[in-house]
């Protein structure tokens, strides 16, 4: 399949909330007989949660913006796609789909990563405005589930309006559009569909973009093809980490999308796309390291990580008083890193056998950790800062909001060392609308 021809000029940052649905708002004025739009629900903060339809082809697809905040190359992709759907009849025609477009599902948490949407290459500045809930104010990852010891129903009214449209339109097809930070594109399904599987990992080599074959998020995803992987459900991440001997209830909370639409045998598919990659993410030759010894190394890392930012909230969690997104993500990040390190040290431990590891498998669990510290780092600093901004700060927070800062400034200029190429934003639009149409072709058909 041709790689689809994308707006002009090259995309250079992110649209805002308002601007994002400013551009669909004209789209539907401009074309009332085929954008369809009404209101799913609220937001935590009481504001509006808008869907357009467009088409009316008998099986449906939702495709969701925002699932992850700080995640907003899919913004320009629901507006392209809804764009393209809109200009080509015969594309309407072909899928003969009915599209349920959420622009962005979490817009109180978009706009907290406001900040650094119009520097998109600069990783600096992302860290420092970075912003992602805690894992259990996740829209993707606050679905009600039981399993086990597992029960979550503290459903976010976020979550509630995108299980609402599932329920009610019974989709043929979800698409939450993530996206990663650094390294090579990689795609999720949920459905063993070979030729499905083969044109994701064909996509983006037309685009001129590489695929990760470094280490995958998880090491307990199971790989369909080059960059592809089952798309994970919480309860096998709550039996894998049951396996190691170790509390899932330590890292698991709500259920995903993906748990979620079992239900419904949906077929989902998700793209992940890096703003930033480095020549070691597809260098399968050797690393000079025993991967067992990489595996130990990032957990160590992860667990130091977790004690610098435990410590600091531990010092000065008596004197906040601002219960801050920002704060609640801090709280909850910090012991999940020294969850994930107890996780890598068992895994490492039980390894069967040993191995060299690739460069692209150095690279990427070196900068797992990279990231973590520039995210969670950063949020922690922002929730000090907001202290000492409404002029409630105690001296000890005041002072280790000095002392972590330095400490922040040192992970960010060990980072920006690591000489990473900025992606182009619109070859990342590409194969992400790309990577749409394929799975809804293939849902079609199906």
């Amino acid at each position: 399949m041709p790689s689809l021809t994308l707006p002009q000029p090259a995309l250079t940052g992110f649209p805002t909330v308002d601007a994002l649905e400013a551009a669909f708002l004209a789209l539907s004025e401009n074309a009332p007989h085929l954008v369809r739009r009404r209101i799913l629900g609220s937001s935590r903060l009481g504001e509006p949660i808008p869907v357009y339809a467009i088409g009316d082809g008998p099986k449906h697809a939702v495709i969701a913006g925002g699932v992850h905040p700080n995640e907003p190359i899919g913004f320009h992709t629901a507006l392209t796609l809804a764009e393209r759907l809109v200009a080509d009849e015969g594309l309407r025609r072909e899928l003969g789909m009915t599209f349920h477009i959420v622009p962005c599902i979490d817009p109180d948490g978009t706009r907290m990563n406001e900040g650094w949407f119009a520097s998109p290459g600069d990783r600096g500045s992302y860290g420092r405005a970075f912003y992602r809930p805690a894992p259990d104010e996740q829209v993707e990852w606050s679905f009600p589930l039981s399993y086990k010891r597992l029960h979550f129903d503290r459903v976010l009214p976020e979550t509630r309006a995108l299980a609402d449209l599932f329920d009610e339109v019974e989709p043929a097809l979800f698409v939450g559009l993530h996206n990663a930070e650094v390294g090579g594109v990689y795609f999720y399904v949920n459905r063993d569909d070979d030729a499905l599987v083969r044109e994701l990992s064909a996509i983006p080599a037309r685009h001129g973009l590489p695929l990760d074959i470094g280490e995958p998020e998880s090491p307990d995803l199971v790989r369909l093809g080059d960059a592809v992987f089952r798309c994970p459900t919480v309860a096998e991440r709550y039996d894998y980490l049951e396996g190691l001997g170790l509390d899932p209830l330590a890292e698991v909370s709500g259920g995903g999308s993906a748990d979620y639409l079992q239900r419904h045998g949906t077929l989902v598919m998700v793209a992940e796309l890096p703003y930033w990659t480095h020549d070691d993410v597809a260098d399968e030759g050797s690393g000079g390291i025993s991967y067992r010894r990489v595996v130990q190394d990032r957990a160590e890392a992860l667990r130091a990580l977790g004690e610098t930012l435990g410590g600091a909230l531990s010092r000065v969690e008596a004197h906040l008083t601002i219960p801050s997104p920002m704060l609640r993500g801090a709280r909850a990040f910090a012991p999940l890193m020294t969850a994930l390190a107890d996780a890598e040290d068992e895994r490492a431990r039980r390894l069967a056998f040993d191995r060299i590891a690739t460069r692209a498998e150095v690279f990427s669990n070196e900068d797992a950790v990279r990231s973590f510290r520039l995210r969670f780092g950063g949020m922690l600093l922002r929730a000090l800062e907001v202290e000492c901004a409404a002029g409630v700060a105690h001296d000890t927070v005041r002072r280790e909001r000095d002392a972590f800062r330095d400490v922040y400034e040192e992970w960010v200029a060990e980072a920006e060392r690591v000489p990473l190429r900025t992606l182009p934003l619109t070859d990342l639009v590409g194969v992400q609308l790309d990577a749409v149409l394929a799975a809804a072709r293939a849902a079609v058909t199906a």
